[in-house]
């Protein structure tokens, strides 16, 4: 199964978990200082929230929820053909998960990743990684050293 996953910055995670949970009629599938996320069935999406992190109101980042690791190193691959820069990172600790991941970014240089959860993790570690070699930005979640090639 595969999701959107649509990461907001926000002022108040409270506030903001009984917003969403009324939107979506869910509740937070996790729930960490300063961050939550929920898994909502219909429609297939996985929202997270981070509290403290850039401006209120504003895109964290944007990404695609995937089954496993076979369908991350696909999505690479037909990224890298279609002459996009990628960043890959393998078993990295972000969002309070151990994750598999490639980035790359949109034409506006908005950040997509496309994941799969490998486990459960609790600490959040990392930052916003970059398609770009060497770029990792201020928001949540990428391996600040980790290697980003291209």
């Amino acid at each position: 199964m595969s999701r959107i996953q649509l990461a907001l910055n926000v002022s108040d995670l409270d506030s903001a978990i009984a917003f969403y949970s009324k939107l979506f009629g869910a509740v937070p599938a996790k729930v960490r200082p300063g961050y939550a996320n929920f898994a909502v069935a219909d429609p297939p999406l996985k929202l997270v929230l981070f509290q403290g992190q850039g401006q209120p109101g504003t895109l964290n980042h944007l990404g695609v929820e995937v089954g496993s690791t076979e369908d991350v190193a696909a999505a690479h691959s037909r990224l890298a053909a279609g002459g996009l820069a990628t960043a890959a990172e393998d078993e990295v600790t972000c969002c309070y998960a151990v994750q598999d991941k490639v980035w790359v970014d949109g034409p506006d240089s908005e950040p997509w990743e496309i994941y799969t959860v490998l486990a459960d993790a609790e600490m959040p570690a990392a930052q916003l990684q970059s398609s770009d070699p060497g770029s990792c930005g201020p928001a949540a979640c990428c391996d600040a050293g980790a290697e980003a090639p291209a």
